[in-house]
C-alpha cells in the first residue's frame, strides 16, 4: 500500500531493511509503503497522575499530545498508527478526565487502525478500554521486515523499532553552552524513537555505543554531530 502523500517538511529519509521510511520532526516515524506511522512513549495522563499526588504540574498535556497525534495522522493520511509502548502513563490515567478526550480523538480517526505494543507503563496502567478499539500486542510484534518493540533490543531476522529510552543528544556551543534535543537513535539493526509525549523528559544514557543520532529541533530532523 503506497500512499501518494507529500513528504512533510523537515523530515529525514532513511532506508531500513530495504524499506524507505521518514523520520518526522513531530517525533514520529512514517513508513509510507504501508501507510503506517510509528510513535513511542506517549504517556497520556502523566500530568494528571502527578496532580493526583498533589504536585502542581501543567494541565492540558493530554489534549496537546492528542492534537499532535492528529496532526501527524492527517499530514501523512496514515491508515495505521503503531504506538511502541507506554500509551497510558499509570493506572491514574484510567479516569474520565483523561479518557474522554482520548475517546473523542479515536472517533475523529475511526478509520485508522491503532496498534499498541505493550510497554512497561502499559503493564502498570492496564490496557486501554476496549471502546477505544486499540489492538494490543506484546513485543516483539512482527511487521516484516520490521519488529515492533517497546524495549530497545534487537530481533533476529528483523529490523527492530523501539522506544522506552526517551533518547536525546546534547549539543555544545562555542561559548560552552549546551542544548539537549530529542533524537532518533539508529544502529544497523535497531531504531529507537524519541518520546512523543510532551511531558516525558529525555536522557542521553543507555543508548547503544554505535548509535547514530538524528536530532529533532527547529522543525527539522538532522544528523547530529558524533557523540563523544
Amino acid at each position: 500500500m503506497s500512499l501518494d502523500v507529500d513528504v512533510p517538511e523537515g523530515a529525514l529519509a532513511r532506508t531500513l531493511a530495504g524499506e524507505r521510511v521518514w523520520l518526522l520532526p513531530q517525533r514520529a516515524l512514517w513508513w509510507p509503503a504501508t501507510g503506517t506511522v510509528f510513535v513511542a512513549d506517549v504517556h497520556l495522563g502523566k500530568a494528571a497522575t502527578f496532580r493526583a499526588l498533589g504536585q502542581p504540574v501543567p494541565s492540558g498535556t493530554t489534549q496537546d499530545n492528542l492534537d499532535r497525534l492528529s496532526a501527524v495522522l492527517e499530514a501523512t493520511r496514515a491508515a495505521r498508527l503503531v504506538v511502541l509502548g507506554d500509551f497510558l502513563h499509570a493506572a491514574a490515567a484510567q479516569q474520565a478526565r483523561v479518557l474522554d478526550p482520548v475517546h473523542r480523538w479515536r472517533e475523529r480517526h475511526a478509520a485508522v487502525e491503532v496498534v499498541l505494543i505493550r510497554g512497561n507503563h502499559d503493564s502498570r496502567a492496564g490496557d486501554p478500554p476496549a471502546s477505544l478499539r486499540i489492538r494490543i500486542e506484546d513485543e516483539p510484534h512482527a511487521m516484516p521486515p520490521f519488529a515492533a518493540n517497546h524495549h530497545p533490543r534487537t530481533v533476529a531476522g528483523a529490523y527492530a523499532l523501539a522506544g522506552h529510552l526517551h533518547p536525546a543528544v546534547t549539543l555544545h556551543g562555542r561559548a560552552h553552552e549546551r542544548q539537549r534535543l530529542a533524537c532518533f537513535c539508529e544502529t544497523p539493526d535497531l531504531m529507537i524513537l524519541p518520546a512523543f509525549g510532551a511531558f516525558t523528559g529525555t536522557t542521553s544514557a543507555g543508548m547503544p555505543a554505535d548509535a547514530r543520532c538524528h536530532a529533532v529541533g527547529g522543525g527539522v530532523v538532522w544528523a547530529a554531530p558524533e557523540r563523544t
